[in-house]
């Protein structure tokens, strides 16, 4: 009788794979470190805010998206109730996908600004 192995298929999946290449990132921090990887565009989900699109692009020109919940954790300040969009206060960035502009508005989309800027500001390796 053969015995199992208590580990098989407990493998954990590295964090994103290249759709275009053969990049893989094992982790979120091995991912916003590579030089290759840069963020550049924004897309908002404003019924589900963690559902909105973070868009990179990589060297082998392919653009990836993950959502903001693999990353809402790196931010550690006040989210906002309520969102402005539309009001005057509301400088309207999350309505433009290449602006990743940090907002000055108390909104509910503020902290999403935020953690654009802490990607942004990642040290690359």
């Amino acid at each position: 009788m053969q015995e199992e192995n208590s580990t098989a298929g407990t493998e954990t999946p590295p964090f994103k794979a290249c759709t275009s290449c053969t990049a893989v990132w094992p982790t979120r921090e091995d991912f916003l470190a590579d030089p290759g990887v840069e963020l550049v565009g924004y897309q908002a989900h404003f019924e589900d805010l963690q559902a909105g699109l973070l868009l990179f692009n990589h060297t082998c020109h392919t653009t990836m998206a993950l959502e903001v919940g693999d990353f809402q954790d790196l931010y550690k300040g006040p989210i906002f109730r309520e969102h402005i969009r539309g009001q005057p206060d509301c400088p309207d960035f999350c309505v433009h996908q290449s602006n990743l502009r940090p907002c000055p508005a108390h909104c509910e989309c503020a902290f999403v600004r935020a953690i654009l800027q802490i990607i942004r500001n990642w040290k690359k390796r």
